[in-house]
């Protein structure tokens, strides 16, 4: 669980990489995303069973959620190229030390996100629907990368 939104940010920016231009443009213009997002909520909307009422809930709590996971991932990615840049560039210790610790407050903000997730969910559902959830969110990562590789492998065969 702790790494589907690096994976999911991974897979669409290989995606975007691999599906050419025409995705590339569409990846300039957040289209990508949007419609990675709908497919997402109709996906776990389905795994998870969810009634209207449920639904009207738990969405806003899980954007919120995501909107925080993101953030932190940010946090983390722009940490980690600052202390990788220290390390290329020869800065001194204390300028590395002090981004090293950037670095790993980074990393514990982006665990307490996610190791909380759970606990806001079942706030508004039954630990049933938390559980297809968070099996859902792993099947859809799953089937996303398994459509990325099949579309590679056919790029290929057509070359």
């Amino acid at each position: 669980m702790k790494r589907i939104g690096a994976l999911i940010l991974t897979f669409a920016l290989a995606l975007c990489t691999s599906a050419g231009l025409s995705a590339h443009h569409s990846c300039q213009k957040g289209e990508w995303k949007k419609k990675m997002q709908s497919e997402k909520i109709a996906f776990l909307t389905s795994e998870m069973d969810l009634t209207p009422e449920e639904a009207q809930e738990f969405w806003p709590v899980y954007n919120k959620v995501e909107n925080e996971m993101d953030q932190a991932m940010h946090e983390v990615f722009s940490a980690f190229k600052a202390l990788n840049q220290a390390l290329e560039e020869g800065w001194s210790e204390k300028e590395t030390e002090k981004l090293l610790d950037k670095y790993l407050e980074a990393q514990k903000k982006q665990k307490k996100v996610d190791a909380g997730r759970a606990e806001r969910y079942l706030e508004v559902l039954p630990a049933e629907k938390v559980a297809r959830l968070l099996i859902g969110e792993e099947k859809f990562r799953r089937q996303h990368i398994r459509r990325l590789h099949e579309k590679k492998q056919q790029n290929q065969a057509n070359r």
